[in-house]
């Protein structure tokens, strides 16, 4: 058997989602691929989409946000014969021999846009393989009604209603969760983990990282946590790949034993294992992540769009709070880091919610489907 994954150059959410799903196939000694599904359209598109993405994320995210919410008013923006689909769509037959050529047996999805351009694919060109969508966030992407995949596995049974659009039945749809990783279903003690990052043990530590770009109000949140921090209390900042971020945070908290600043850490899991507070914006992956870990979350509104749902989601089912400014985010967390029993009963909520490994369930799912069909054939 041998597996494609199409994820799509726009932040490292969806790449990580088919890293996971990669990792699980590959386990269980099935070939499986990932590839940059707006590649097939041309590299210069894939940077293009790359670097507006995150050109919004970081300095304009009321234009994702507006976008967002047209798209999800105006679906017929990917309907076929619109300039849209047709851009999309332009590599359909160098996909297509891609997967032809690679022999593959199954291709997944995991964006919306690698949905889109496979259906399409496939419709000109044919092929026997199965093909499925993984969502990657808690909600269902504008356009998906214009897909037309095997199947959908989708982050819980609640949101079933949302995904029968277009020609979507209910039996195509799977509650998997969304996959990440399998580090993160390893937990390390706590003290022992705070070591590895220089947090002295019965010191309270909160971590803060807004996606892999580093983007919404950390300057300000960092400045006013500052403020507010004891020195029993330490705060880790993530600026991912914000290089500019890094340097002007790394030189301003130089003097604060208690701030530590940081573009990557290597071993994320670990660093999440040390800590008692997960300050984030509520992206899909990183959510999840946290919720793996059982974290309790404190959500930043940074850009808003399919992020609005992911909060409402973790809100609604108790895995995490809020609050509408900066100011407010930062008093929330003051008061959480200097609160362990309200820490500890965010946590024993998310043990109770603690999702199952997507991964396993997506690659079983699909090694039978293609197993059946091999012994039927």
């Amino acid at each position: 058997m041998r597996v494609l994954i199409l994820s799509c150059n726009t932040g490292e959410g969806h790449n990580s989602c088919s890293a996971a799903i990669q990792e699980c196939f590959e386990a269980q000694g099935v070939h499986c691929e990932v590839a940059d599904a707006l590649r097939f359209i041309s590299q210069g598109a894939s940077r293009l989409f790359a670097k507006a993405h995150v050109a919004m994320y970081r300095h304009v995210p009321g234009l994702f946000r507006h976008g967002y919410r047209f798209l999800e008013q105006h679906p017929g923006v990917f309907q076929q014969r619109t300039p849209v689909h047709r851009f999309l769509t332009v590599g359909a037959q160098r996909l297509s021999r891609y997967i032809a050529d690679g022999g593959f047996n199954a291709v997944i999805c995991s964006h919306v846009l690698s949905a889109l351009i496979l259906t399409e694919t496939l419709r000109r060109h044919p092929l026997p393989v199965r093909t499925a969508f993984v969502a990657t966030d808690y909600t269902c992407s504008p356009s998906m009604d214009e897909s037309a995949l095997d199947l959908y596995f989708i982050p819980d049974a609640s949101l079933a209603q949302e995904f029968l659009v277009g020609s979507i039945r209910a039996e195509q749809l799977i509650p998997s969760g969304i996959p990440v990783r399998s580090v993160f279903y390893r937990r390390s003690d706590r003290e022992a983990a705070g070591a590895a990052f220089g947090i002295p043990e019965g010191h309270r530590h909160m971590m803060m990282m807004c996606g892999s770009m580093g983007c919404g109000p950390m300057k300000q949140l960092t400045k006013l946590l500052a403020q507010k921090l004891t020195p029993q209390q330490h705060l880790s900042v993530l600026c991912g790949t914000n290089k500019r971020l890094f340097q002007q945070m790394k030189q301003r908290y130089a003097n604060r034993e208690n701030i530590h600043i940081y573009d990557y850490v290597e071993d994320i899991s670990l660093l999440m294992d040390s800590v008692d507070l997960y300050l984030t914006k509520p992206g899909g992956l990183s959510t999840t992540e946290a919720s793996v870990k059982c974290l309790p979350m404190v959500m930043v509104d940074a850009v808003a769009g399919c992020e609005e749902h992911n909060r409402r989601y973790f809100l609604n089912t108790g895995l995490g709070v809020t609050a509408d400014s900066p100011k407010e985010l930062a008093e929330k967390c003051a008061e959480l880091l200097s609160n362990p029993e309200r820490t500890r009963a965010l946590r024993a909520a998310g043990e109770v919610h603690r999702p199952a490994v997507a991964a396993e369930r997506i690659c079983k799912k699909l090694i039978e489907l293609c197993g059946a069909e091999t012994r039927t054939a």
